[in-house]
């Protein structure tokens, strides 16, 4: 039970990020880059905080072997490379989602994900199989799909901010696999996106607008979609391999088109479906194509 609840929390956790983000941006409660900023800087707090006070339970419960400290610096944790892909992650994010609807917006960023992480693995050496070549293709025809001319098409640019935002949450997770002490690394990262964010508003200063709605709506995105939703999937990886935890990442779009039905009153349009079944199918092809794969290969 406790496996599945972690599990579900983080995924929901996720998934209502793109509909609290659409909430905010949706009827013009607070701008794109005001709301990058306040979510950053809610995460970093929020971050911190569980960082001070939970951080010997939640060590002991993902059983890393990192001897417990609360005094330990947390500006020594992380680093600022990981932290400006989490940055570019968030800003890519909210523009995105002035021209995206919750499900589209949530199915090109996590298509964007998993793309960027098979990729990463075919330049580092890894050499894909027939299925997983298929699979990658049909994944890929299905963004394009998604993205093609035609009155239920997303906007362009919308579609490839968000894909954007994919590419370098794709990148900050795959620098985050070999992390020993996720929590204290993910709130480092957090504290160095701060002045990343506040800088990125200047340029918008001119159109700043933030409501109190608007804040509230960043503030939980930040705190508990992002901080402590994050902190909980790392909770939860221990109990899936990684396959397992990449497939699971693809419910996150249909719960996010849920909650953007049920919460924003969005429509499920034949071409997001076609989309999201080619995408998600392909993913899932080249998954489960790299494992049957590993299988198959001889023992030396």
């Amino acid at each position: 039970m406790k496996p599945f609840l972690l599990t579900a929390f983080a995924l929901s956790a996720f998934a209502f990020n793109s509909i609290l983000c659409r909430m905010a941006l949706g009827k013009e409660e607070i701008d794109p880059a005001g709301f990058t900023a306040v979510r950053v800087l809610a995460g970093a707090v929020t971050l911190t905080f569980l960082s001070l006070f939970f951080k010997p339970r939640y060590v002991e419960s993902v059983g890393l072997g990192v001897k417990p400290s609360r005094t330990r610096g947390l500006l020594h944790s992380g680093n600022w490379t990981s932290a400006f892909f989490l940055f570019a992650y968030a800003l890519c994010f909210s523009f995105a989602y002035l021209g995206l609807t919750t499900a589209t917006g949530a199915l090109i960023l996590f298509g964007a994900v998993q793309m960027t992480m098979i990729a990463a693995s075919i330049i580092k050496g890894e050499r894909p199989g027939m299925w997983e070549l298929m699979g990658i293709a049909v994944a890929f025809g299905g963004l394009v799909y998604l993205v093609l001319p035609g009155l239920t098409s997303p906007p362009l640019v919308s579609s490839l901010l968000m894909a954007l935002a994919g590419a370098a949450w794709g990148f900050y997770t795959l620098r985050g696999r070999t992390s020993v002490d996720p929590l204290a690394d993910t709130t480092g990262n957090f504290i160095r996106a701060v002045p990343m964010a506040a800088v990125s508003v200047i340029p918008f200063i001119g159109g700043l607008h933030l409501s109190v709605r608007g804040v509230v709506l960043a503030v939980l995105s930040g705190a508990l979609a992002s901080g402590v939703g994050y902190s909980v999937w790392y909770a939860a990886l221990k109990y899936h391999t990684a396959t397992r935890a990449a497939v699971l990442q693809l419910a996150v779009p249909a719960i996010a088109a849920a909650g953007g039905v049920l919460l924003l009153s969005e429509s499920a349009e034949t071409r997001l479906l076609v989309a999201s079944f080619l995408i998600l199918g392909g993913i899932l092809l080249a998954i489960f194509g790299k494992n049957a794969s590993r299988m198959r290969k001889p023992a030396r």
